[in-house]
Protein backbone atom coordinates (compact mmCIF):
# COMPACT_ATOMS: atom_id res chain seq x y z
CA UNK A 1 0.00 0.00 0.00
CA UNK A 2 1.22 3.26 -0.61
CA UNK A 3 0.32 6.36 1.01
CA UNK A 4 0.21 10.01 -0.10
CA UNK A 5 -0.35 12.96 2.08
CA UNK A 6 -2.83 15.46 0.68
CA UNK A 7 -2.28 19.55 1.25
CA UNK A 8 -4.65 18.45 4.20
CA UNK A 9 -2.75 16.84 7.46
CA UNK A 10 -4.46 13.59 7.93
CA UNK A 11 -5.98 12.95 4.71
CA UNK A 12 -4.24 10.41 2.40
CA UNK A 13 -4.35 9.13 -1.21
CA UNK A 14 -4.36 5.62 -1.06
CA UNK A 15 -2.59 2.98 -3.61
CA UNK A 16 -2.75 -0.50 -3.54
CA UNK A 17 -0.58 -2.97 -6.16
CA UNK A 18 -2.98 -4.74 -8.13
CA UNK A 19 -1.63 -8.24 -9.25
CA UNK A 20 -2.73 -9.76 -12.26
CA UNK A 21 -2.75 -13.37 -13.85
CA UNK A 22 -4.64 -15.43 -16.01
CA UNK A 23 -7.27 -15.54 -13.61
CA UNK A 24 -8.08 -11.67 -13.08
CA UNK A 25 -6.46 -9.54 -10.34
CA UNK A 26 -5.54 -9.53 -6.74
CA UNK A 27 -5.36 -6.29 -4.61
CA UNK A 28 -4.56 -5.62 -0.57
CA UNK A 29 -7.38 -3.05 0.35
CA UNK A 30 -6.34 -3.01 3.94
CA UNK A 31 -3.90 -4.03 6.50
CA UNK A 32 -4.58 -3.24 9.86
CA UNK A 33 -0.41 -3.51 11.12
CA UNK A 34 0.93 -1.58 7.94
CA UNK A 35 -2.36 1.00 8.98
CA UNK A 36 -1.16 1.11 12.83
CA UNK A 37 2.76 1.26 11.93
CA UNK A 38 2.21 4.53 9.48
CA UNK A 39 0.38 6.12 12.80
CA UNK A 40 -3.51 5.89 11.18
CA UNK A 41 -6.55 5.42 12.85
CA UNK A 42 -7.47 1.50 11.90
CA UNK A 43 -10.81 1.50 10.25
CA UNK A 44 -12.04 -2.02 11.20
CA UNK A 45 -15.56 -1.43 12.93
CA UNK A 46 -17.96 -1.03 10.38
CA UNK A 47 -18.52 -1.27 6.68
CA UNK A 48 -20.64 -0.29 4.10
CA UNK A 49 -21.92 0.60 0.34
CA UNK A 50 -23.01 2.81 -1.56
CA UNK A 51 -24.92 2.00 -4.71
CA UNK A 52 -25.48 5.23 -7.17
CA UNK A 53 -27.42 3.99 -10.51
CA UNK A 54 -26.79 7.99 -11.99
CA UNK A 55 -24.66 9.54 -13.31
CA UNK A 56 -24.25 13.23 -11.25
CA UNK A 57 -25.17 11.77 -8.02
CA UNK A 58 -24.39 13.81 -5.60
CA UNK A 59 -23.59 12.76 -1.35
CA UNK A 60 -22.67 14.90 1.04
CA UNK A 61 -20.56 16.85 2.49
CA UNK A 62 -21.34 14.72 5.46
CA UNK A 63 -19.52 14.89 9.10
CA UNK A 64 -19.55 14.14 12.72
CA UNK A 65 -17.58 16.66 14.74
CA UNK A 66 -14.19 15.67 15.60
CA UNK A 67 -14.06 14.74 19.18
CA UNK A 68 -16.82 12.00 18.27
CA UNK A 69 -16.21 11.35 14.84
CA UNK A 70 -15.24 8.41 13.19
CA UNK A 71 -11.89 7.86 10.19
CA UNK A 72 -13.02 6.25 7.28
CA UNK A 73 -11.36 4.64 4.09
CA UNK A 74 -13.39 5.79 0.89
CA UNK A 75 -13.24 3.55 -2.26
CA UNK A 76 -14.92 3.23 -5.90
CA UNK A 77 -15.49 -0.35 -6.67
CA UNK A 78 -17.38 0.34 -9.21
CA UNK A 79 -17.34 2.96 -11.74
CA UNK A 80 -15.70 6.40 -11.29
CA UNK A 81 -16.24 9.18 -8.11
CA UNK A 82 -15.30 12.87 -7.94
CA UNK A 83 -14.08 12.41 -4.02
CA UNK A 84 -13.68 15.39 -1.65
CA UNK A 85 -12.55 16.00 2.10
CA UNK A 86 -12.80 19.26 3.72
CA UNK A 87 -11.39 20.27 6.49
CA UNK A 88 -13.56 21.12 9.22
CA UNK A 89 -11.75 20.92 11.95
CA UNK A 90 -11.90 24.12 14.72
CA UNK A 91 -8.32 24.29 15.61
CA UNK A 92 -6.69 23.20 11.61
CA UNK A 93 -4.82 25.18 9.87
CA UNK A 94 -6.35 24.37 6.29
CA UNK A 95 -9.66 24.89 7.92
CA UNK A 96 -12.07 25.10 5.34
CA UNK A 97 -10.01 23.92 2.69
CA UNK A 98 -10.88 20.97 0.74
CA UNK A 99 -9.08 18.09 -1.72
CA UNK A 100 -10.66 15.90 -3.90
CA UNK A 101 -9.50 12.77 -5.75
CA UNK A 102 -11.05 10.82 -8.21
CA UNK A 103 -11.98 7.46 -7.40
CA UNK A 104 -12.63 4.38 -9.63
CA UNK A 105 -12.21 1.05 -9.74
CA UNK A 106 -10.47 0.69 -12.25
CA UNK A 107 -7.69 2.46 -10.59
CA UNK A 108 -8.34 0.91 -6.97
CA UNK A 109 -7.32 3.75 -5.22
CA UNK A 110 -9.07 4.94 -2.13
CA UNK A 111 -9.31 7.84 0.02
CA UNK A 112 -8.61 8.12 3.69
CA UNK A 113 -10.02 10.62 6.12
CA UNK A 114 -9.01 11.57 9.68
CA UNK A 115 -11.63 12.48 12.25
CA UNK A 116 -13.31 16.15 11.63
CA UNK A 117 -13.09 15.88 8.13
CA UNK A 118 -16.15 16.19 6.26
CA UNK A 119 -16.73 14.00 3.24
CA UNK A 120 -19.01 14.17 -0.20
CA UNK A 121 -18.62 12.94 -3.91
CA UNK A 122 -20.45 12.69 -7.07
CA UNK A 123 -21.00 9.88 -9.66
CA UNK A 124 -19.12 10.53 -13.04
CA UNK A 125 -20.71 8.02 -14.66
CA UNK A 126 -23.85 5.42 -14.35
CA UNK A 127 -23.97 2.56 -11.65
CA UNK A 128 -20.92 3.83 -9.39
CA UNK A 129 -20.38 1.73 -5.96
CA UNK A 130 -18.81 3.12 -3.18
CA UNK A 131 -17.05 1.24 -0.28
CA UNK A 132 -16.70 2.66 2.88
CA UNK A 133 -14.60 1.70 5.88
CA UNK A 134 -15.04 3.40 9.37
CA UNK A 135 -13.04 3.15 13.09
CA UNK A 136 -16.37 3.84 14.96
CA UNK A 137 -20.07 2.30 14.42
CA UNK A 138 -22.33 4.81 12.58
CA UNK A 139 -24.45 7.21 14.98
CA UNK A 140 -27.05 8.67 13.31
CA UNK A 141 -28.02 11.27 15.73
CA UNK A 142 -24.24 12.85 15.42
CA UNK A 143 -23.89 13.00 11.98
CA UNK A 144 -24.34 16.52 10.12
CA UNK A 145 -23.52 18.30 7.46
CA UNK A 146 -22.52 21.19 5.17
CA UNK A 147 -24.11 22.35 1.61
CA UNK A 148 -22.05 21.04 -1.27
CA UNK A 149 -21.97 24.25 -2.59
CA UNK A 150 -21.06 26.26 0.16
CA UNK A 151 -18.97 29.52 -1.35
CA UNK A 152 -17.01 29.53 1.86
CA UNK A 153 -15.60 26.22 0.76
CA UNK A 154 -15.43 26.87 -2.95
CA UNK A 155 -15.24 23.07 -4.57
CA UNK A 156 -15.26 23.33 -8.27
CA UNK A 157 -16.96 20.18 -9.01
CA UNK A 158 -16.70 18.65 -12.19
CA UNK A 159 -20.12 18.07 -13.24
CA UNK A 160 -23.34 20.02 -11.72
CA UNK A 161 -25.57 17.25 -9.13
CA UNK A 162 -28.49 15.32 -11.64
CA UNK A 163 -29.76 13.48 -7.86
CA UNK A 164 -29.48 14.60 -4.45
CA UNK A 165 -31.41 13.76 -1.20
CA UNK A 166 -33.56 16.09 0.29
CA UNK A 167 -31.23 16.07 3.14
CA UNK A 168 -28.34 16.97 1.64
CA UNK A 169 -29.85 19.64 -0.68
CA UNK A 170 -31.22 21.28 2.83
CA UNK A 171 -27.51 21.15 4.38
CA UNK A 172 -26.56 24.45 6.31
CA UNK A 173 -23.62 26.81 5.00
CA UNK A 174 -20.55 26.72 7.53
CA UNK A 175 -21.51 30.10 8.48
CA UNK A 176 -24.76 29.11 9.50
CA UNK A 177 -23.75 25.92 11.51
CA UNK A 178 -23.67 26.48 15.20
CA UNK A 179 -20.72 24.70 15.97
CA UNK A 180 -21.05 25.00 20.22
Amino acid sequence: MHLTESPIPGVFGVESDIHMDNRGSFQRIYCGGEWRDQGLEPIEAQSAISRNRTEGTLRGLHFIPEGEGEAKLVRCIRGRIFDVAVDLRPNSPTRLQHFALQLSADLGNALYLPRGIAHGFITLEEDCDVLYQFSRSHRPSLERGVRWDDPEIGIDWPIAPAVMSDKDRALPTVSEIDWC
